[in-house]
């Protein structure tokens, strides 16, 4: 063999720090597909129903989901070949950004559900106003 070869050492120290940057790099992209945070606050809707709906639209997490994913399976295999000396930034930001979108896709669901039962509510209290006006004449 040649000088310019590799030692399996050598060659698992650099695959080791590409696998790391690999995690980092999907994280950052999960990072970036998040909602920001003046979407989600701020609204230029005239009615309930109209928050409710951009709001929804604001709370949606894009392809943070499956960068999310590229950064955990990146992640656990690095883990599993033992290649990363220390372990626990990484999996603590995975873990962090897990919880966000989990909790954006928990208020997307719940926005939905109340999206849905506004106008009911709204069609539902018309109808009993109109009866009490009918039934006051």
């Amino acid at each position: 063999m040649s000088q310019a070869s590799l030692d399996d050492d050598e060659l698992f120290g650099e695959m080791a720090s590409e696998m790391r940057e690999d995690v980092e790099e999907a994280l950052e992209k999960a990072r970036e597909n998040l909602p920001e945070a003046d979407d989600v606050w701020e609204t230029d809707a005239d009615n309930v129903l109209g928050v409710l709906n951009g709001l929804r639209s604001a709370l949606d997490v894009g392809d943070a989901e499956d960068h999310l994913r590229d950064a955990k399976k990146a992640f656990v295999m690095g883990k599993r070949a033992d290649a990363f000396e220390d372990a626990e930034d990484l999996e603590e930001a995975i873990e962090t950004v897990e919880d966000l979108v989990g909790t954006i896709e928990e208020a997307h669901d719940q926005v939905g559900d109340l999206a849905s039962t506004v106008p009911e509510l709204r069609s539902t209290l018309e109808d009993a106003h109109a009866d009490e006006d009918e039934d006051d004449e």
